[in-house]
């Protein structure tokens, strides 16, 4: 079996990609990464030598690019996991966001059309949802869809095209829309990693508004096992809620990464809130377990001093990220200007 991973050198893709590697040794993985200021080559350092695993610099917005790709292998699946993903971010600029995740998504739907790949598999978000009140119920998967910034717009489009892939062209498509990730290599502008990695240098942890911000938070593995469950066993057309069912508000998990690395709380600064700001997501992922037999297999409780250790292990991991330093390795590798 050989796959297209995109977006393999990120976060939540790396993750997927070393899973993949470890529990399925059969299958083969084709992985594209535009190598992003989010992208980083060191993920994948173990997988060197690897003959399972090709990793390719190219834009998934690139429709020359990804032609070349697409012929030059036969895919069995494709996992798009490749998105711009930062909320302030999109704030800023929202382009983009439209050009990776609106126009990188079609491009890839029209080339697996094109070319016959048996499933493609859509990784997307719970912000396509919008936001929920205190007492109001889970998202699920017939939940309106309601984006209240640019990234979340970008990701609610992309998946109507999913869907639109699947009405029009009959093609079979899965999407899966998940809670907020972490654990290790996350990229340390996200909330977990940058409170652990600004405590342990004595560094404000900025606090967004009051932090009573709601997120319901999932351990990437259980995210990527997920994925595969959908990918093996979804209904076509099908849309999949992945949660843990770990609702936290944001100063808590702040103040347990402070209690867990042994800093006071007198380092959370209160900061402006984010224009727009979702106050409380939460996943009903019923379907998922019902119909598929998935469940999560990490509570927060575990998930978070486990992911605070990794942090301390790798040091000069995030060191080397937040320097700049990381993007030297993929120079080294391949004689390359990496991207800002």
């Amino acid at each position: 079996m050989k796959i297209l991973v995109t977006g393999g050198a990120g976060f939540i893709g790396s993750n997927f990609v070393l899973r993949t590697r470890r529990q399925r040794p059969d299958v083969d993985i084709v992985n594209v990464d535009i190598l992003s200021y989010a992208g980083n080559l060191e993920n994948l350092k173990s997988l060197e030598g690897d003959k399972g695993h090709v990793f390719v610099r190219a834009d998934v917005a690139d429709r020359d690019a990804m032609e070349r790709l697409f012929g030059e292998h036969t895919f069995d699946g494709v996992f798009h996991f490749a998105a711009e993903s930062h909320v302030d971010r999109s704030i800023l600029d929202a382009s983009p966001f439209v050009r990776n995740n609106i126009q990188g998504t079609q491009v890839l739907l029209d080339l697996a059309r094109a070319h016959a790949v048996p499933r493609y598999l859509q990784v997307s978000t719970d912000e396509v949802y919008g936001t929920l009140g205190p007492g109001d119920p889970a998202f699920t998967e017939t939940t309106p869809l309601a984006p209240n910034s640019p990234y979340a717009a970008s990701k609610a489009a992309a998946d109507l095209l999913v869907r639109a892939a699947v009405h029009t062209h009959g093609m079979n498509c899965v999407i899966t829309r998940c809670s907020n990730n972490y654990g290790p290599l996350q990229f340390p502008e996200k909330l977990i990693p940058l409170m652990i990695a600004n405590a342990l240098e004595g560094k404000p942890l900025p606090v967004y508004g009051d932090g009573m911000q709601v997120r319901d938070w999932i351990h990437v593995e259980d995210h990527n096992d997920a994925v595969w469950c959908v990918f093996d066993k979804g209904q076509p057309g099908g849309v999949y809620n992945i949660g843990a069912e770990n609702e936290w508000p944001n100063i808590d998990v702040v103040k347990a990464i402070l209690s867990e690395v042994g800093k006071g709380e007198d380092l959370i600064q209160y900061v402006t809130d984010r224009p727009g700001h979702d106050r409380r997501y939460a996943m009903d992922s019923s379907l998922l377990r019902e119909e598929l037999g998935w469940s999560s297999a990490r509570t927060f409780e575990e998930g978070l001093p486990a992911t605070v250790a990794w942090y301390l292990e790798h040091r000069d991991w995030w060191e080397r990220v937040r320097s700049g330093a990381y993007r030297a390795y993929y120079e080294a590798q391949y004689g390359q200007r990496m991207g800002v």
